[in-house]
């Protein structure tokens, strides 16, 4: 029997199992996978907790992983038997072997290897849109970034960096101010000793920035705002310590005639297109060296929940991959 994390009802990382499940019938259009890696990501505690609840229970979470094709239904064409593959969606990761339909798949070139694929697909196609899409980034951008040491954060320095962006980023400790300045960071506020507000005027001589990332959502609203110059743009895009309640959209204006956008990867990718597409300019920055993926933390996938406190404690930096 194939094994998986599997939660029963909402709530702390105590809720999730590590038990025999029954993987499926391979039907039209889906392939069978064994996954050899399996990202980690601050979404999978949403989903754990409820805030974002799953389809069904129980339920099998975690975004993202990599592996190989072990069998293909009928209808699937692009994959084959022993082909090395990597996905960022459909729910479903945290097992050692699952189903997902083809359309979601996306064959791994041979220099990335199973670990940064599987560290890397959902954060770094994140930041994909949100530097190319969401907010098309360039040597003119002044950005701000919370959460810079995270995972997305070091893979959006770094690209920012050779987009020629000045970034600002915010962290938590000083370990995570070395880090995110070694990432490309411009400039790093620690915002645990420091106002990022107005450590951020300081730095832009009262302008503001272009755009603000926030992954933070609670925490960090609705200061990321004052953050903003005129017609500059809030990129609301997680919610780590907690949603924002009762947004006021009146503040859009008060503020400088502000925009908004709660943006998400699976819309970006939602077309095989798209999805095709972000994969592809995310392995070439990885494969040309200008962004280097950092699996900081691995987990035995049976030690998941401890990989959620550390995430949640916020102990981890980079990428964290559980290993099934």
């Amino acid at each position: 029997m194939v094994r998986a994390i599997r939660i029963h009802s909402y709530g702390g990382p105590e809720v999730m199992k590590f038990e025999e499940v029954d993987v499926g019938k391979l039907d039209t259009g889906l392939v069978r996978i064994r996954n050899m890696a399996v990202g980690l990501n601050y979404i999978d505690t949403y989903h754990r907790t409820g805030l974002y609840p799953i389809p069904a229970m129980p339920g099998v979470i975690g975004m993202e992983g990599a592996g190989e094709v072990l069998a293909v239904g009928h209808g699937v064409s692009d994959f084959k038997v022993g082909d090395r593959i990597a996905y960022a969606n459909p729910i479903g990761a945290y097992a050692e072997e699952r189903l997902i339909p083809a359309e979601r798949l996306v064959k791994l070139p041979d220099t990335i290897d199973d670990k940064i694929a599987a560290a890397m697909m959902l954060q770094g196609m994140t930041a994909q849109y949100l530097l190319r899409r969401t907010f098309k980034v360039g040597p003119e951008t002044v950005m701000l970034f919370h959460a810079a040491a995270g995972g997305v954060g070091l893979i959006v320095c770094q690209w920012a960096r050779h987009l020629g962006a000045t970034i600002i980023g915010t962290v938590g400790s000083e370990e995570k101010a070395v880090l995110a300045k070694e990432a490309g960071c411009t400039h790093v506020i620690n915002y645990r000793s420091e106002n990022f507000v107005e450590r951020v005027k300081e730095i832009t001589g009262g302008k503001g920035c272009d755009v603000v990332y926030d992954g933070i959502g609670k925490d960090t609203y609705p200061g990321s705002l004052d953050c903003l110059k005129p017609f500059g743009l809030w990129v609301s895009f997680g919610n780590a310590s907690g949603k924002i309640d009762n947004f006021d959209l009146g503040l859009l204006a008060a503020k400088g005639s502000l925009y908004a956008t709660r943006p998400t990867l699976f819309t970006y990718t939602a077309k095989r297109e798209d999805l095709l597409a972000s994969a592809g300019e995310l392995f070439d920055v990885v494969g040309r060296g200008i962004v280097k993926i950092s699996v900081n933390q691995t987990y035995p996938l049976a030690q998941a929940a401890q990989a959620h406190r550390d995430l949640e404690a916020r102990k981890t930096t980079g990428s964290t991959v559980l290993l099934p």
